[in-house]
């Protein structure tokens, strides 16, 4: 077996592409819902499945892929994810009734699904522990640029073209990728084992996150006491717990839920579910407060929040190798206080609150969670033995998953809440009647947001206890000798 001395620059950047179409995808259709909306005479909550479904398949095909990524190598799994995704791009662009938009929509889910954990792994493979903040910096540009683009390039063709135009747009782009993968890659991957899966956890997964983000995803338009949502958040639970019981029984896991005896990996996950948490109420709050209350054009609402996601994919590189240098807690703690300030402000807007400075402190924001999602993320997965990876990179992904659906449905209900009761005390006080809703809604917008405030204050308390994770030079020695050695093997 021979060891790899310098990292697969060019798998990695087959891998990339890749993930940057799966991820820029995720995003592009939400300001495109009103022009299918019209076009197939179909309801907002019809159309809404067009979001729903993809983080449904999202939730249940994560949990799996530390399973897939362990028993394949990673270029099956990236010329069956490319080519689920191409297919779904196709069917969705040539839908002639929203049922196949819809089932194209779920089969590039599916695709887009295992790409993140299949990156992330390749580069924990790829570099060596001191040189990994720099590479996961790099990596932190997928995450962040891909969606960013999204809305604002969507709000554009949909102004000029028909929202057709966007998955036209994106097929060639995603043959690409698969193209490369298939005359191109190798394998850079653990070396695959003879696992069996156990379908009673594929079930009991399934069920479980696929319960819990249905449900609270529902809750926000719904309503909590619809017997739906709380019907799936129900099951959800139950096949949850059921499911984290079966795991600590298994020798062979589906996700191994033991990695959590790791306190740092433990605390990362911990901090990053509730800095997910508190960065979607910018993200669900900020579009309404701008598109209702101020009348701000979807496409210039796009272009208020690009600045800083330009900036928060900027800020990757560069917070990886101080990453390197300096670790994770240096970063984290005036991250996470910029995050809670700048929150704070979101809690004060008023109807004359001006673009530039909203889009400043929404900047200014982004680059202070720059400086905490990746470094505390790869932190944690640094405490993990190299066989955990895939484990401990699939957990990661499903519960941001799960932490975005539950904190937009947790902070919109809050709204929606706080907006009923306002808007009966503006009546009691004899306010115009035309001036109630808007701030009414802005009453219920800047609460969420102050609640938010203290959601981020929660992650800033736990940053406090953030270390360095010390690995023995045996036991990496040890594992590179045994388990999971990085190796390449051409097919």
């Amino acid at each position: 077996m021979k060891e790899q001395k310098k990292p697969p620059y060019g798998i990695i950047a087959i891998l990339f592409t890749g993930a940057f179409v799966a991820i820029f995808n995720q995003t592009l259709l939400n300001i495109a819902l009103p022009s299918i909306m019209l076009d197939f005479g179909i309801e907002p909550s019809t159309a809404q499945w067009l979001v729903t479904a993809y983080m449904l398949v999202n939730g249940i095909l994560i949990p799996a892929s530390a399973y897939l990524i362990q028993r394949y190598s990673n270029r099956s799994i990236f010329i069956a994810a490319m080519s689920l995704f191409a297919l779904g791009t196709l069917l969705a662009a040539v839908a002639p009734a929203f049922s196949i938009l819809l089932a194209g929509r779920m089969v590039q889910a599916a695709g887009a699904a295992l790409m993140m954990p299949l990156l992330m792994n390749v580069m924990l493979a790829a570099f060596p522990i001191e040189k990994r903040g720099s590479a996961m910096g790099i990596f932190g540009l997928v995450m962040v640029v891909a969606p960013a683009i999204g809305p604002t390039l969507s709000g554009f063709i949909i102004e000029h073209y028909s929202w057709r135009v966007l998955f036209w747009m994106v097929l060639p782009i995603a043959l690409v990728p698969l193209a490369l993968g298939i005359f191109k890659l190798k394998n850079l991957t653990f070396q695959n084992r003879e696992l069996s899966l156990d379908q009673a956890s594929l079930v009991l997964s399934s069920l479980g996150f696929g319960g819990i983000l249905y449900g609270f995803s529902s809750a926000g338009t719904a309503g909590w006491t619809d017997p739906v949502v709380m019907g799936t958040i129900a099951v959800g639970i139950v096949s949850l717990i059921l499911f984290i019981f079966r795991q600590l029984k298994l020798d062979e896991p589906l996700l191994q839920i033991r990695i959590y005896k790791y306190p740092m990996f433990a605390l990362s996950s911990a901090i990053s579910v509730v800095v997910s948490m508190s960065m979607f109420s910018a993200m669900i709050l900020m579009p309404i407060y701008i598109q209702t209350i101020k009348g701000i054009s979807p496409i210039d609402s796009g272009l208020l929040m690009l600045p800083g996601a330009l900036v928060m994919g900027a800020m990757s590189p560069i917070n990886g190798r101080l990453f390197d240098k300096y670790g994770a807690k240096v970063l984290a703690i005036p991250g996470l206080a910029i995050v809670v300030a700048t929150t704070y402000m979101f809690s004060q807007l008023s109807l004359d609150s001006s673009f530039v400075s909203i889009m400043l402190i929404y900047t200014l924001r982004m680059f202070g969670i720059s400086l905490v999602m990746m470094p505390v993320m790869t932190n944690g997965l640094n405490t993990l033995p190299v066989k955990s990876y895939p484990h401990g990179t699939a957990i990661n992904n499903t519960l941001q998953q799960v932490a975005g659906a539950v904190g937009s449905a947790f902070l919109i209900s809050i709204m929606n809440a706080r907006t009923e009761s306002a808007a009966k005390e503006l009546a009691a006080n004899g306010t115009n009647p035309a001036d109630i809703v808007n701030l009414a809604m802005l009453e219920g917008i800047n609460f969420s947001f102050f609640v938010s405030t203290f959601i981020a204050l929660v992650a800033f308390g736990l940053a406090l206890f953030i270390k360095k994770p010390a690995r023995p030079d045996a036991e990496m020695e040890k594992e590179k000798e045994i388990v999971y050695a990085r190796k390449e093997v051409t097919e």
